[in-house]
């Protein structure tokens, strides 16, 4: 799905306030304690609660084998001042035969914007460096907070249905999502005018 180019572990993206880069084993004590959080977790498919701590390593190591295959993008949210600091991760990985979207982030960072900053980000990538024509989201119909992420990124509603949470133990219903490449590239153009409205609450979507 990705080229060679983020496919080395030195590759990152910056933003005015971000800095994207693969995760790393120092990262695992922050995965665990952010990501670990119930108020993280609960909304998401795939990241358990109590998270112990082997999951958090797994994480890791599955992310930069990904990373190095190209078969997907993880990316550790860190604050550009402090790049070594993770509070955060966001993701365009392969599900069902389509690209999807994910993301967390730790919850002493919600309502800043850095998470539609983060995800604005991959997104700017993916559609830059893979040929790939449209990207796929969810959230759970109670994730409102999430659902504005998407919405501020330029997704457009697609309906609803039952997805499985195997770290909640059941299916639940989502939201769906898509965005395709010409979305994308009218998106930015609006957003540069300052036309798209901005919010400020954010939570976690499922990984």
């Amino acid at each position: 799905m990705f080229p060679d180019l983020t496919r080395d572990d030195v590759f990152r993206l910056e933003t005015r306030r971000l800095w994207l880069r693969w995760p790393r084993q120092a990262d695992a004590p922050a995965i665990l304690r952010l990501a670990g959080e119930t108020a993280v977790a609960e909304m998401t498919a795939r990241i358990p609660h109590p998270y112990p701590a082997e999951a958090a390593t797994a994480f890791v190591l599955a992310s930069r084998r990904a990373n190095a295959e190209g078969s997907g993008l993880t990316l550790a949210i860190t604050p550009r001042a402090k790049p070594g600091t993770l509070i955060g991760a966001v993701a365009i990985t392969e599900q069902d035969g389509r690209a999807a979207l994910g993301y967390w982030l730790g919850s002493p960072h919600w309502g800043e914007g850095l998470a539609t900053e983060a995800v604005r980000a991959l997104i700017d990538a993916y559609f830059a460096y893979t040929s790939g024509g449209e990207l796929h989201a969810s959230a759970r119909v109670i994730n409102g907070a999430s659902r504005r992420v998407i919405e501020k990124c330029g997704f457009v509603p697609t309906g609803s249905r039952l997805h499985p949470f195997p770290a909640r133990g059941g299916v639940f219903p989502v939201d769906t999502f898509r965005l395709d490449r010409r979305t994308w590239s009218s998106f930015k153009a609006w957003s540069s005018t300052g036309f798209v409205p901005q919010g400020r609450h954010e939570e976690s979507h499922a990984v």
